[in-house]
């Protein structure tokens, strides 16, 4: 098994990530932090082969702490997963080393391409580390272990409908405390109201949110949506 440090600032995606690693065969969750302070702790246990790092962290970036884990010789992996989308911290974490780079808001599959990846550079590794030295072949099959492939849509979706978007929508609708309208879903992903309404008459129509009506005094009744998928 894969030992994986999920380090997230926010408790409920530190959650969320926590669950998709769990159902990646051959990966568990060894521990969750929320800080850098609390990330190089369980570092330096000893007990950690990969860790998913956010970048924007209380007490220091996630980069600042994969400086401090090589400064004090951890060459724990690390895949960045955060909404920083910006080149300068994309190539900072390419020259520290870091494996993959995923960027939020993302799916499980795109999570998982590159833990499979991982899990195969791994195995390489393995492989080729047994005979000692490696020639170009050997090398090359090392780093193409790391490359991903592009996750397809889901075949479920409508032409003009993306994964992304689909999932971001499911994840405001999953932590709502009530129902939500199509103007408040719109407010809190940063669509259009006509976008997020198309996104949830599919949902509603896939069985994946349930729909009620809210009456007012006058006019027509408002559209409201709640999560119901497991």
């Amino acid at each position: 098994m894969i030992d994986v440090l999920v380090v997230d600032d926010d408790f409920r995606v530190a959650e969320i990530n926590a669950r998709y690693v769990g159902k990646v065969p051959g990966f568990r969750v060894a521990a969750r932090a929320h800080s850098a302070a609390q990330a190089l702790a369980s570092v330096q246990r000893g007990t950690i082969d990969l860790v998913l790092l956010d970048h924007y962290l209380p007490d220091r970036t996630g980069l600042e702490l994969v400086h401090d884990m090589r400064e004090q010789g951890h060459g724990t992996d690390v895949i960045m997963i955060t909404a920083a989308d910006d080149v300068t911290t994309v190539q900072a974490a390419m020259r520290l080393g870091a494996l993959h780079y995923l960027v939020k808001p993302f799916t499980f599959a795109a999570l998982r391409t590159r833990l499979d990846s991982y899990a195969a550079l791994r195995r390489t590794v393995e492989r080729v580390g047994g005979r000692g030295v490696a020639g170009q072949e050997q090398v090359d099959r090392i780093f193409g272990a790391l490359r991903t492939t592009q996750v397809p849509s889901s075949p479920g979706l409508p032409s003009g409908h993306s994964e992304p978007t689909t999932d971001l929508i499911c994840r405001v609708l999953h932590h709502a405390p009530h129902p939500l309208s199509a103007h408040e879903v719109a407010a809190e992903t940063g669509l259009s109201r006509s976008t997020a309404q198309r996104y949830l008459r599919h949902l509603e129509q896939a069985g994946r949110l349930r729909l009620s009506l809210k009456y007012g005094d006058t006019g027509r009744p408002e559209h409201l949506y709640a999560w119901v998928a497991p």
